[in-house]
């Protein structure tokens, strides 16, 4: 079992972070604001993914990470580029990235790079000082070929910001929620049967099962990663969960953490 939580110093443990500037706003949980506007727009909105991605640049710049005109960021599997998009508006030089451009045309300013994490050759895309993954890691059937290829990625004294939701989550599901508790192949057919709708995700294709736990344990093998931040991403007041083994499963909601190359301090 892993007991790490007990002897952990993390700032986050007991509070929201680190101020970097009082010019950074005091933080407040977004999850019941996610939760409305999901349900009053019936699924996910420009608005919606917009307040993740202002909400998760808040909480990195409260936690050391500094945007300027010289900050280099990659976003990678950006989708719509939402949180690119949004760090763009900081000043910062933005590249968006994935296996294909599914840009919003307010994004579509900003440089694109064709991957596929899966496939191709992660020394192609370059070193930046800042690396986002946002909601990447559940879509991926290898995920831990990211993971070990982040050092690649990361300039020295640069940072990655990775998040995404583990299978035991509430949102686990994804858009099946919560019936995946019932099983991959149960809560899938009870879901189709209950709303009559069609899945964006299929479990085993799209959508994989991750857990907090693995991730932290394959992270914390990697001699060239360390792990500074950890905390539910919408609710990182309550940081002390995702130190609780298998508790941190059922009610992180979301996992977010900011990662750095071993030996170098933050950007």
């Amino acid at each position: 079992m892993d007991l790490s939580f007990v002897v952990d110093s993390n700032p986050d443990f007991f509070s929201p972070g680190l101020r970097s500037s009082a010019n950074v706003p005091a933080r407040r949980m977004i999850i019941h604001q996610l939760i409305y506007g999901f349900l009053k727009a019936k699924g996910g909105s420009p608005e919606f993914y917009q307040l993740q991605a202002r909400d998760a640049i808040g909480w990195m710049q409260r936690n050391g990470v500094k945007f300027s005109p010289t900050t280099t960021v990659l976003d990678l599997g950006c989708g719509f580029g939402d949180v690119g998009g949004e760090v763009a508006k900081t000043g910062a030089q933005v590249t968006l990235s994935d296996d294909d451009s599914y840009v919003l045309p307010e994004n579509a300013h900003l440089p694109f790079k064709k991957f596929n994490i899966d496939r191709d050759d992660f020394a192609t895309l370059g070193q930046y000082d800042l690396v986002i993954c946002s909601n990447v890691l559940e879509h991926l059937p290898r995920p831990d070929r990211l993971l070990a290829a982040l050092p690649l990625l990361i300039r020295p004294g640069g940072r990655c910001y990775l998040s995404w939701t583990n299978w035991l989550s509430p949102w686990g599901g994804h858009e099946f929620s919560p019936f995946h508790y019932l099983g991959v192949e149960r809560g899938v057919r009870v879901w189709e049967r209950v709303t009559g709708k069609t899945r964006m995700h299929t479990p085993g294709q799209n959508l994989f099962y991750t857990s907090i736990g693995q991730t932290l344990r394959t992270l914390r093998a990697n001699p060239a990663l360390r792990i500074e931040r950890l905390a539910p991403r919408y609710y990182p007041e309550f940081a002390f969960l995702v130190h609780l083994p298998v508790v941190r499963e059922f009610l992180t909601w979301n996992c977010a953490m900011l990662l750095a190359p071993a030996g170098k301090g933050g950007s």
